[in-house]
């Protein structure tokens, strides 16, 4: 894994003070204004969007309101999962405070599936429902839709998962993908969107009921669903993890007790590694009916039993998952060549199709690649649960198959799909294709860690802990902080869990400073020797009731031990320059022999550019460099004993060629990486200096065609690409543009024929 510091260099910490070193990460993440900054801290000075700016909202509510007046039967339809529970509680509990006649069915995932199926529906519409209100499902939900209307019985669609192709004929649909990119409602999850809509209910009917009350109920359904923490969302979690601190709801009292949970000091990774899976286990292995009951009870009695039988769930649950986690462990090591797939795509006729998802999901967080894993019984169609990774849509990816699939939905994270068995070779084939062509570049990619700051191992305590808190909830689209210590060796460890998954290390400095780290799923990593700079994350925890500071292990990085020092000698150069068949010389090289190409050749050739190129004894110069700089700056990097010229012209020297290739660049960083980038990254892709790219970037900016804040001298936030103007500066700078490449056109003609002595440093 390739580390990236963000800032580069030495620690900021121990230039800053505190308070500044969280500012500095903010700032780095693009929240400079102090308005902002404060927002983002103190959620009581952010000012949320209204629920109406959802299109389709105030119609449903127009709808809801006349259904209260008519004292019509209303139908809440949920979904399964932590989001749709909590999105049905939310809809439940809010109609029953405002005297609505109201009952609701979540499907059972075993007999169900997701989605609004007819023979339910049948049997609520038999009730007297005459309204049916969907929560975090029924964008998709054609059939049902006409039957319903053919009962004369209106739909009112709440959901956030992707738009399909055509969208029922409901008398309302509210989804925040109707939403223009970048408005603060646009990462909403089912409950989020199921909270604004009753927020604009509650204010409508000026209920006594607060709807603060409803946001314990939104945080866990928002983090449970994996909801990009930014704007709106972030703003909804945090408030509502401030109301679960005080929540007075029996079922969730009963539920942070036997999670051995302290509601006061309760954070987002209790929801995600507690709360979320225990009301997941439910929809996955029983029926999710009785967790909306279990969050709106009164009774203490019921409260306890139901909380005690998600307990149960969640212990068969963890059993099964760590079986099918096992068992696609054992496909892998039978046909290690699947891992060399852009997806893993594995299945079984025994996996139970509640837990693949979570299987999945801990596959993804192995690999660092997308994963779909799939419950394939005897004479049943093949039901499957896929996962991504960052800047991978795995909906739109499955969605190009669609025509081999009997349904599937979802969002850029997460899906649920099914499809004959007969059709999984052909489906693994034509998904990995599609991914390869979505990821482009990407699939070629080092995974890289991005170093948010470095401190000594004594600062790293627990008022550290509690600034970096001010940046939490941390998730999608808010990662948690890493920082880094240098030097550090293990003076000890000791596997903890249940089941020894865990390690607890002792590191210490060379000042005898030391530190434990929890290292989560550690036992069967290898475990660095010798000294190492450590990456890791730090929050509060409380421990037997005492508050302290939480390490947690999350890479490690050899320290290069210090050696005689001596003048190396110039390497041996093998000519390859005027040959005709330099392929076949490529693959006839040396085992080990480094292959350096940068452009559109990396991706071909599945090289190494100038950022990711390591020590090697040989290597083989494929690309002309642009720069006599960025020849020695990698020649002096890896020292090499042989060096092999192959010196092809990457065909970026050109004005057009390249503006192309750095706006398909632009593109994929503002689409794929959130708009972060370096310089030096854009530099190694177009096989070009860093003042070339930098001279490309101001062009693109004059002619109004993108926006660009500087993070650092090498870092950048891009935005959206817009439409294109030619101004008098930027005409200029693209005469600048255009002189800087002549520059490297000329050295790399000087490269392709010089004589070889007077090449290298």
């Amino acid at each position: 894994m390739r580390w990236v510091d963000h800032p580069p260099g030495e620690s900021a910490y121990n230039a800053l003070d505190i308070h500044q070193f969280s500012r500095q990460i903010l700032f780095q993440r693009g929240v400079t204004a102090e308005n902002d900054i404060n927002a983002f801290i103190d959620p009581s000075l952010y000012k949320p969007s209204l629920g109406t700016d959802i299109p389709g909202l105030a119609t449903s509510a127009d709808r809801i309101e006349t259904a209260l007046k008519r004292k019509e039967t209303i139908c809440v339809w949920g979904d399964f999962d932590a989001d749709g529970q909590t999105a049905t509680t939310v809809l439940v509990q809010t109609l029953q405070g405002l005297g609505a006649d109201v009952i609701y069915h979540i499907p059972i995932r075993a007999g169900e599936s997701h989605g609004v199926n007819i023979p339910n529906l049948k049997l609520v519409i038999d009730q007297g429902a005459s309204l049916v209100i969907t929560c975090d499902t029924g964008i998709s939900a054609h059939e049902a839709v006409e039957y319903a209307r053919s009962r004369n019985v209106d739909f009112v669609i709440t959901d956030h998962h992707d738009l399909p192709d055509s969208l029922p004929i409901a008398t309302a649909i509210t989804n925040p993908k109707f939403l223009p990119s970048g408005h603060p409602l646009g990462n909403l999850a089912g409950v989020g969107v199921a909270y604004k809509l009753a927020e604009e209910l509650l204010f409508r009917n000026k209920s006594k009921i607060h709807p603060n009350t409803l946001l314990d109920l939104v945080a866990i359904g928002m983090v449970a669903d994996l909801a990009i923490l930014s704007k709106d969302s972030r703003y909804l979690v945090q408030m509502g993890l401030a109301q679960l601190a005080v929540s007075e709801r029996l079922g969730l009292k009963v539920m942070l007790e036997l999670a051995e949970i302290t509601s006061s000091n309760i954070n987002e990774e209790h929801i995600g590694f507690m709360l979320g899976p225990r009301l997941n286990a439910l929809g996955r292995l029983g029926d999710a009916n009785p967790a909306v009951e279990l969050l709106t009870t009164s009774d203490p009695v019921r409260a306890r039993v139901l909380a005690t039988q998600l307990e149960g769930l969640n212990v068969q649950r963890k059993l099964l998952c760590d079986q099918v986690v096992q068992g696609a462990e054992s496909q892998l090591e039978i046909n290690p060549s699947l891992l060399s797939q852009p997806v893993l795509i594995l299945s079984h006729p025994s996996w139970p199709g509640g837990v693949v998802g979570i299987a999945a999901s801990k596959m993804v967080d192995r690999y660092g690649k997308p994963a779909i894993l799939f419950s394939t019984p005897a004479n049943e169609p093949a039901r499957g649960s896929a996962r991504s990774i960052e800047g991978l849509n795995i909906t739109e990816a499955i969605s190009f198959q669609n025509d081999i699939l009997l349904g599937y939905g979802g969002h850029p994270m997460a899906a649920g799909l099914s499809l004959a068995v007969k059709n999984l070779p052909d489906f693994r084939r034509r998904l990995n294709k599609t991914v390869e062509a979505l990821q482009g570049e990407k699939q070629f990619e080092e995974k890289t860690l991005t170093i948010d700051g470095w401190v000594e191992l004594e600062k790293a305590n627990l008022d550290l802990a509690e600034e970096i808190e001010k940046l939490a909830p941390f998730g999608p689209g808010n990662r948690k902080p890493v920082l880094c210590v240098r030097n550090l060796s293990i003076t000890d460890k000791a596997e903890i869990g249940k089941n020894s998954e865990h390690l607890k290390i002792t590191v210490e400095n060379e000042p005898g400073k030391r530190q434990d780290v929890l290292w989560w799923d550690g036992s069967s990593q290898q475990i660095p020797e010798g000294r190492f700079d450590l990456a890791f994350s730090i929050r509060g925890s409380n421990w037997k009731g005492v508050r302290q500071a939480q390490l947690v292990w999350m890479d490690a990085r050899q320290v290069e031990t210090e050696s005689i020092s001596v003048t190396p000698s110039k390497p041996q150069i093998f000519d390859y320059r005027s040959c005709g068949n330099q392929k076949e010389i490529l693959e006839s090289l040396p085992k080990g022999t480094i292959l350096w190409a940068e452009g559109p050749d990396r991706k071909l050739l599945n090289g190494k550019d100038r950022n990711t190129i390591a020590a090697a004894k040989s290597i083989a110069i494929w690309t002309s460099p642009p720069s006599t700089d960025v020849l020695h700056r990698v020649i002096n990097t890896i020292h090499p004993e042989r060096v092999c010229l192959f010196a092809l012209d990457p065909g970026m020297d050109e004005v057009s060629p390249l503006l192309e290739r750095l706006a398909g660049l632009i593109k994929y960083t503002i689409s794929h990486k959130a708009g972060q980038t370096l310089i030096s990254e854009l530099a190694a892709a177009c096989a070009q200096t860093e003042d070339v790219i930098r001279k490309g970037l101001e062009w693109f900016i004059q002619s109004n065609q993108i926006t660009v804040d500087l993070l650092s001298r090498d870092s950048l936030q891009l935005h959206q690409l817009r439409g294109k103007v030619t101004t008098r500066d930027s005409e200029n700078t693209l005469a600048e543009f255009q002189a800087l490449l002549l520059e490297t056109s000329a050295y790399r003609k000087y490269f392709s024929s010089a004589n070889t002595d007077s090449l290298l440093p």
